[in-house]
Order: C-alpha cells, then sequence, then structure tokens
C-alpha cells in the first residue's frame, strides 16, 4: 500500500494555483487581435493591393516624365516642389481611401459577422472577456489600419522615388537630385494626418461596431439611415442644416483643424504638399469637436462590450 501510494501523481492542491501565469503568458489581447488579421485578410490586403495599382500606373507614367521635366523647368521653384510632390501626395491619399473605406466595413460586420455565422457560441466559451474581444475589433481601424496606411504609404513613395530618379538619369535630362520632393518632410506630415485621421474618424467607426453589435440584420442601412433621417428631419422642421453640416465636417472637416491650409500672405497652400510650419497640432487638440467625438466612440464601444455580453447567434 505504501509503494502504490508513493507512485501517484503529486498533483497541485489548488488546481487554479497557475491561472493567472497561464492568462499573462497568452496575452488574451494580442492574441485577439492576431485572431481579427487571420480572419479579415483584406486589412492588409486591400491596401497593398491599392499600393501596387497606384504604383503600376507611375511606372507607366515614367514614359513622359523627361518631357514633363522640361516642360516643369519653367516654373518657379515652389510649383516645380509641388509637381514633384503631386503623385507622392496622391499615393497616400489612395492607400488611406482605401484604407478607410476597409475600416467600415470590417466595422460594420466585426460583431454582426460571429453572431451570423454562430461563432460567437465558441468565441465566448473561451477565457475571453467581451471588454477584450470588443478592444480588439476596435483597434483594427483605429490602430492596425493607421499604421499599415503610413507603412505601406511610405514604401510606396520610396519606391516611386527611386523608379523616378533612375528614369530621370537615363533620360539624360540632367541629374535627379536636384528634383528630388521632400519626400522625409511629406513622410513626418503624412504619420501627423494618419492621427489626425484616426482620431477624428473614431466615433465614426466605433458607431459603426455599435450597430454591429446591435442589428440582426442589414447593419448598413441601420447605421446609415438613422443619421439620413435626422438630418432630414431638421430640414422638415426646422429649415436647417446644422445636423447635416456636422456629419459633413465630421467625414471631412480634419483638415481645416489640423492644418493652416492659408499662408500669412492670405494665398490657399497646395494640399499635396503642406509644409511643417503649416500643422497645427495645438489648435487641433484643442477643438471641442474632437473631444465630444471620442465621447462619443468611447460611449459606443462600452455600449458595444454590454451588447456583446447579453447578445447571442442571430
Amino acid at each position: 500500500m505504501n509503494t502504490q501510494s508513493n507512485a501517484m501523481p503529486d498533483f497541485p492542491r489548488d488546481p487554479h494555483a497557475s491561472a493567472p501565469l497561464a492568462m499573462s503568458e497568452t496575452r488574451p489581447l494580442y492574441w485577439s487581435i492576431q485572431r481579427e488579421l487571420w480572419e479579415n485578410r483584406s486589412i492588409y490586403i486591400a491596401p497593398l493591393i491599392a499600393g501596387g495599382v497606384y504604383l503600376l500606373g507611375y511606372t507607366i507614367s515614367l514614359l513622359w516624365l523627361p518631357r514633363m521635366m522640361r516642360e516643369w523647368a519653367e516654373l518657379d521653384p515652389m510649383q516645380q516642389r509641388m509637381k514633384l510632390a503631386e503623385p507622392y501626395a496622391h499615393a497616400g491619399m489612395l492607400v488611406a481611401l482605401v484604407a478607410f473605406i476597409v475600416g467600415i466595413f470590417y466595422s460594420l460586420d466585426a460583431l454582426h459577422g460571429e453572431r451570423r455565422d454562430r461563432s460567437i457560441l465558441f468565441w465566448k466559451s473561451l477565457p475571453v472577456s467581451d471588454l477584450t474581444t470588443v478592444l480588439s475589433k476596435a483597434s483594427v481601424p483605429l490602430l492596425i489600419l493607421p499604421a499599415l496606411v503610413f507603412v505601406i504609404s511610405v514604401a510606396v513613395q520610396w519606391i516611386m522615388f527611386v523608379m523616378s530618379s533612375a528614369a530621370f538619369l537615363l533620360s539624360g535630362v540632367g541629374h535627379a537630385m536636384p528634383w528630388a520632393p521632400p519626400l522625409l518632410e511629406m513622410e513626418v506630415v503624412l504619420l501627423y494626418g494618419v492621427i489626425v485621421l484616426v482620431l477624428w474618424h473614431a466615433p465614426v467607426y466605433c458607431w459603426m461596431l455599435l450597430v454591429s453589435g446591435w442589428a440582426r440584420r442589414a447593419a448598413f442601412l441601420w447605421a446609415v439611415l438613422p443619421p439620413i433621417a435626422v438630418g432630414a428631419f431638421e430640414v422638415i422642421a426646422f429649415h436647417t442644416t446644422h445636423f447635416g453640416k456636422m456629419m459633413g465636417d465630421r467625414l471631412f472637416g480634419f483638415a481645416s483643424g489640423a492644418f493652416d491650409l492659408v499662408d500669412p500672405n492670405g494665398v490657399p497652400i497646395d494640399a499635396h504638399f503642406i509644409p511643417l510650419s503649416r500643422l497645427a497640432p495645438l489648435r487641433f487638440l484643442g477643438s471641442p469637436g474632437l473631444w465630444l467625438g471620442l465621447l462619443f466612440a468611447a460611449i459606443c464601444v462600452a455600449a458595444a462590450v454590454r451588447l456583446r455580453r447579453y447578445q447571442g447567434p442571430i
């Protein structure tokens, strides 16, 4: 009997003693974000395709580079800088636009999709809280996509610079470096612009996420029709358009608060190249619209967490 008892394995008295260590090692939020990337490859594939398509078009346009350079030689230095910066700015704008569209449709399907395919039953069986799940989904449009926009845009712009420099040298028109755009300065402005965009559009993404967790079907219509109905009601009842202007400002009004788009002489600045001196971060951070939008975004996230706690499959 003594020999048999000594051969028994020594189980820990408290089966939950090692649980905190295991949970800290698995990092639920990190792996939840990884799951979103694994299950939604369009998050990074769509911006990559946008950058690749733009590079293809820019490569074809290099056939006309020598002629354009001779034409630009007659312009003043500031106009030359604008002409050189224009295609690089367009590359960043295209990638950012595609990422914005991806973020909208991802947010609309983030919580609705797992209810539709009933996978919510499996994910709720795991030791991952509803808060962690919702935060991981919100981090895609608020963190992952902005980071991808910056990295892909910078990569595309540097590839464009290498190709244009080689094409210019081979054309025999002259040396490429005097014609180089202010690329480093543009990338600093790009990083600032990406941060501005994500902060300004945060309530849009979080509203879509909330609707995704609430709607049983047609999540896009439930997300879009209420604001349209409120705006139409205001026009009919009060003959004003304050709500519509507020919605338009939420989508496109970030530039006026984050940049000084008029120089000291009152001349408008071309948006293709905004100098560092024209950035206005303090004014942007002091905007009431920014903080009201972030407060609305936080409320939407909190409501989405509560909804997921009680919502089941559709």
